[in-house]
């Protein structure tokens, strides 16, 4: 089976921020990926996990799977998780599979980052 063209890079912005940068295609072959990426920023000390879904240029329901999965992960480590960049149709199925009541969606990262710094 062909591995999704997926790329997901974690940055930290603050000692307790960190965002992945996703590019490419959101699909349930990615979850190696992710879970590198999120291990990475929990190593690094994250509480709040930023999805940056401005390079997203598919995603179906496994890559749904993938997000909730993420939310586990995220709340077994008592980190929050927000989400910017998404369009307006991925944002419609975030709302439609109820994911915006447990991911916070912002428009973009600065206002992302302002949400976390206000908690």
């Amino acid at each position: 089976m062909p591995v999704a063209p997926v790329s997901m890079q974690a940055r930290t912005v603050d000692d307790r921020t960190g965002v992945i940068d996703i590019t490419g295609d959101v699909t349930s072959t990615c979850e190696g990926v992710l879970s590198e990426a999120h291990d990475k920023l929990t190593a690094d000390g994250a509480t709040s996990i930023l999805l940056n879904f401005s390079g997203l240029e598919y995603m179906n329901s496994g890559g749904i799977g993938m997000v909730v999965t993420m939310l586990v992960r995220a709340n077994r480590q008592k980190q929050s998780l927000l989400a910017y960049g998404l369009t307006e149709h991925y944002r419609q199925i975030f709302e439609l599979t109820r994911l915006d009541e447990a991911i916070t969606i912002h428009d973009d990262e600065t206002a992302a980052i302002a949400a976390v710094r206000t908690r």
